[in-house]
């Protein structure tokens, strides 16, 4: 993790984990999914029904919230992987 990287992720976690969840996995991934397969699906192109709406809505929020876990604690692993270095050094 170079400077930049260490010091961007630095002023990202201060805003809390999730905050970040919310716009990196839920709104920056899960609402754009939720759109376009809304559009390529295939219940949805036999028909708009509340079913296919509610399935697709859970599915692609929850996708977005995992993916900003993911994502969360893979950045916290390499920012104190980075953290440690520098310490050492």
């Amino acid at each position: 993790m170079n400077t930049k990287q260490f010091n961007a992720w630095k002023a990202l976690r201060e805003k809390g984990k999730y905050r970040f969840f919310l716009v990196n996995g839920i709104l920056s991934y899960g609402l754009p999914m939720l759109i376009i397969m809304a559009f390529i699906s295939k219940p949805f192109s036999a028909g708009f029904t509340l079913t296919a709406a509610i399935i697709h809505v859970i599915t692609w929020l929850l996708a977005g919230l995992l993916f900003g876990v993911s994502m969360w604690y893979l950045c916290e692993y390499r920012y104190k992987k980075a953290l440690s270095c520098r310490t050492r050094a």
